[in-house]
């Protein structure tokens, strides 16, 4: 009996939980990273008021830097049991370049198999290593951002301040990117929602 609801399983409680917490820590830190971009923008642009978080640049820093320790003590918790379980290469290698070329060509044909949502395609996986990285690049950046005096080297090796700015703002556009291609992908395969609700 236990062999049979263990085969069943296809996310396990730990995983949903670190899922959704992820979620919730990146939906804050892009809103509230919004308006903080609008008090200090560098570029020609806006974003709408209406889809920012914080009211004012004070109150949005607050927001940001609450969702940051979460998403960082989660996240940290996420790639330990993904690493120390053998689930982070089990799962998301290896990623060869002719399989994610395959994968896509399907994917972009409507003609992608998702028979077993245990296993990730290329795609999948690639992706999935993507925001991992890009998650990396935005936390390393924000400390040059938030402690630039107390980060001299990490500042030196983004290219300064202002450059830390410019890689935190497209690491984040980037993790945009990715999550718009996850929501429509789950709206194309409504089980995998499921998945993750539920674990099976």
């Amino acid at each position: 009996m236990n062999a049979i609801a263990t085969h069943s399983t296809i996310h396990p409680l730990w995983l949903r939980l670190t899922h959704w917490l992820n979620a919730t820590a990146v939906l804050l830190l892009i809103a509230s990273g919004w308006r903080i971009y609008n008090a200090t923008q560098f570029f020609d642009f806006a974003i709408p008021r209406g889809i920012t978080l914080g009211g004012w640049l004070g109150g949005a820093l607050q927001w940001h830097f609450a969702a940051m320790w979460l998403l960082f003590a989660n996240g940290i918790l996420y790639l330990l049991i993904n690493l120390f379980s053998g689930r982070l290469r089990r799962q998301f290698f290896p990623i060869m370049p002719r399989q994610v070329l395959r994968d896509l060509g399907a994917a972009l044909r409507g003609k992608l198999a998702h028979a077993d949502p245990r296993h990730y395609n290329s795609v999948q996986r690639l992706a999935y290593v993507f925001v991992m990285l890009d998650s990396v690049v935005l936390v390393l950046s924000g400390l040059v951002l938030w402690k630039s005096v107390q980060f001299p080297l990490l500042r030196e090796l983004v290219g300064g301040y202002e450059a830390a700015r410019r890689v935190h703002f497209f690491a984040m556009a980037g993790l945009c990117g990715f999550i718009a291609v996850h929501v429509v992908m789950v709206a194309l395969v409504p089980r995998t929602l499921l998945a993750m609700l539920r674990g099976r």
